[in-house]
């Protein structure tokens, strides 16, 4: 493994149009923080970049509704999401936005060198053109009837139904969401990024990672690259974005999309860091300097823009040169997704908690705990009121909680405040804490991004101190044994010092509280120093005799009451009631029948009795099955919506019944023949027809 000198921690820009969520602090800016202050602890060099994605459709779709200025609704929400993660604690060395002129330069910068190696591909396309609003419209702009549910509110990029993902021009009955016109195809020139030229580095790149990078990253990665790596376009027609730089009529009126521009905002942010700092080329330390470590945080439906489009465009701007080279991502730890109440978060129908309004009722450390606690590592995880409470009330309050302020209270009362002897190395290690052990076990998770792990090692040094409290009672023994008593609140003292240390990256203000109780002055971040590791000071006893420690204990966690949460609970109900309440509606709008049709009409469909000869997944389309069915002595292949209710093991051999003279469509670029029936039940899980008996196979549904 390379040795660096240094380390840049990004954390996945959250889009400034609307309020992040639990869900987003879980998923990617509390384990960048708790990463970035472990760091810190150890005196490394190491700096931690963030900001604002304010480029891209739904911001200018918000604007619209809203009747405002996109620029107003970035504004907005930028500081709104700013002021929550400063209220959590979340320290970044700079938090950007992709809408300064650092950013548009740098994104242009880049555009331009890749653009002058010939590397982009300039392709003529159709695409829908509204000429009530005269403006070509992109996917979200354009609603229609889906091809696969027939849902009648499917936007151009995917339908939220049926979660399939679409074109714009696979929508039945187009429409603009501008004007509610039907839009009209009209040719247009687009730049597109041609990823498949750097489908060997790239191969190359994430086979080095296979063994360090989490499997879910390097799975959901290969299998983008076992698809084949096609061209994606880098440009649209749009007025809101960093316009293309070239002075050409093919480049009037477009944008770059804002994958291409997104990612950039790292380096331009880091940009923007060392010119605050004065010294302005100290960001190529972290960006063009093999010995800087680079480390990218998001959430696992961000990993291919990270393992393989930002650094295909790196490698794009690298390519012959010999100087000015940009470093590739050592590492990507994507997490997984946390849920709310056993459903995942969803903006769009306001199921979420959001974390500035969280935080106006409830302390940030006592958050930052439970979701440590519940980090999504490997697999989803859930966020529960119910296990919030659990573990303010149980760990934080009755454990380290109560273990501070006995230790401080008692000392004050009984040894007028200060530390009363010096604590040997032999009765630190008699603790029943294997001391060496310990840093090295978390070290590891700490390094490793194994965060809940390292968060309950450090609760597991808290227990054991509670124990070894209630056990020696020094509130008895100093009735015998002055000199015993003392002993022991000298080692329950420096036990509150580790503890300030051990638990620092994850509840960062209340140790720096108990560091305050301790006596010291200025906060631990303050003692931080490069080359330093303050993380060996729980090796052994750190405080002296005569150390003298604050004379008011506080109370570092007030417990939460079923009445403090019976709001939280009340507003869930309220929730899930509305959802059902609008999923029995869309039962009910599903049991009005169609217009009546006539016995000649019907007798034209024809419906007959299929074998599934074989089945397998159709490429990025995560509900559709490529079916292969033998119908009578033809074969017909059908693209059937079923992918997320059969797996194509389960359908291999089945009985099904398809329209067979349905009208052949082009699906994903796959021509479907037919189409199979199935029921919708309840819970929204398809179960296809399955006729039984001998001989059937290509027979008329009568």
């Amino acid at each position: 493994m390379p040795q660096f000198t240094r380390t840049l921690v990004t954390s996945a820009l959250p889009y400034a149009n609307g309020p992040v969520h639990l869900g987003h602090l879980a998923g990617v800016y509390l384990p960048a923080d708790i990463y970035v202050r472990y760091k810190r602890l150890k005196g490394e060099n190491i700096i931690h970049i963030g900001g604002s994605d304010e480029h891209g459709v739904p911001i200018t779709i918000t604007a619209e509704k809203e009747g405002i200025s996109p620029r107003d609704v970035v504004d907005r929400y930028h500081q709104m999401n700013l002021d929550a993660f400063s209220k959590c604690g979340i320290s970044f060395d700079y938090y950007g936005r992709t809408t300064s002129a650092v950013h548009h330069n740098t994104a242009q910068e880049f555009f331009l060198e890749i653009e002058g190696k010939g590397i982009f591909r300039q392709k003529n396309e159709k695409l829908f053109f509204d000429r009530k609003a005269n403006r070509f419209l992109s996917d979200r702009y354009v609603t229609g009837t889906c091809p696969i549910c027939n849902s009648p509110e499917a936007n151009g990029d995917q339908c939220e139904q049926c979660g399939t993902h679409l074109s714009p021009l696979e929508l039945i009955n187009p429409k603009s969401k501008l004007s509610d016109a039907t839009p009209e195809l009209r040719d247009t020139m687009h730049w597109y990024f041609p990823l498949g030229r750097f489908q060997e580095q790239l191969e190359a790149y994430v086979h080095t990672h296979e063994e360090d990078w989490r499997s879910n990253v390097v799975n959901y990665t290969n299998t983008w690259l076992k698809q084949g790596l096609n061209d994606r376009a880098i440009t649209r027609d749009l007025s809101w974005g960093i316009t293309v730089p070239l002075e050409s009529v093919e480049a009037f009126g477009k944008v770059l999309y804002v994958w291409f521009d997104a990612v950039l905002g790292y380096i331009s942010f880091t940009r923007e860091w060392a010119a605050q700092r004065g010294e302005r080329d100290l960001w190529k330390s972290y960006w063009q300097d093999p010995q800087c470590r680079l480390v990218h945080f998001i959430g696992k439906d961000n990993v291919v823009f990270h393992t393989l489009m930002f650094p295909a465009i790196l490698m794009a701007w690298n390519q012959g040169r010999t100087s000015e080279l940009y470093n590739l991502a050592d590492n990507v730890p994507a997490s997984e997704f946390m849920n709310f109440e056993g459903r995942k978060f969803s903006k769009s129908r306001n199921y979420a908690v959001y974390l500035g309004e969280f935080l106006e009722k409830f302390p940030a450390d006592t958050l930052r705990y439970s979701i440590a606690m519940n980090y999504p590592e490997n697999k989803d995880t859930d966020f529960s009121w119910q296990d919030f409470q659990n573990r303010t009330n149980g760990e934080l309050a009755d454990t380290l909680g109560n273990f501070i302020k006995r230790s401080v209270d008692f000392t004050n009362a009984r040894f007028d405040g200060v530390v009363p002897c010096n604590s040997t190395t032999e009765e630190w290690n008699a603790l029943g804490i294997e001391w060496q052990d310990t840093l090295e076990q978390l070290d590891r998770a700490y390094e490793e991004f194994h965060f809940r792990e390292a968060t309950s090692l450090g609760m597991d040094i808290a227990r054991a101190a509670n124990r070894f409290l209630t056990v020696s009672e020094p509130w008895k023994m100093i009735k015998v044994d002055h000199d015993a008593a003392a002993r022991t609140m000298a080692i329950s003292l420096n036990l509150c010092h580790a503890l300030s240390i051990a638990l620092f990256p994850v509840i960062p203000e209340t140790c720096n509280r108990i560091y305050a109780m301790l006596g010291f002055d200025g906060h631990i971040e303050d003692r931080i120093v490069h080359g330093k590791s303050l993380f060996t000071e729980i090796l052994q006893p750190a405080l002296k005799e005569g150390h003298k420690i604050r004379k008011n204990a506080e109370i570092l966690f007030t417990k939460i009451e079923e009445g403090d949460i019976a709001p939280e609970l009340a507003k869930i109900a309220a929730l899930l009631a509305e959802a059902e309440k609008r999923e029995a509606g869309v039962v009910q709008s599903r049991m009005e029948f169609k217009p009546a049709i006539s016995f000649d009409d019907f007798l034209k469909v024809d419906l007959r009795v299929a074998k599934v000869l074989s089945a397998e997944p159709v490429k990025k389309a995560a509900k559709l099955l490529k079916l292969q069915l033998q119908v009578g002595s033809v074969t017909k292949q059908v693209l059937a919506g079923i992918a997320k209710h059969y797996t194509p093991e389960e359908m291999i051999g089945k009985n099904v019944v398809i329209v067979a003279n349905l009208a052949e469509r082009s699906i994903r670029d796959e021509v479907s023949e037919g189409m199979i029936l199935a029921v919708e039940g309840d819970d929204g899980k398809l179960f296809v027809i399955e006729p039984s008996g001998d001989k059937i196979n290509g027979k008329l549904i009568q």
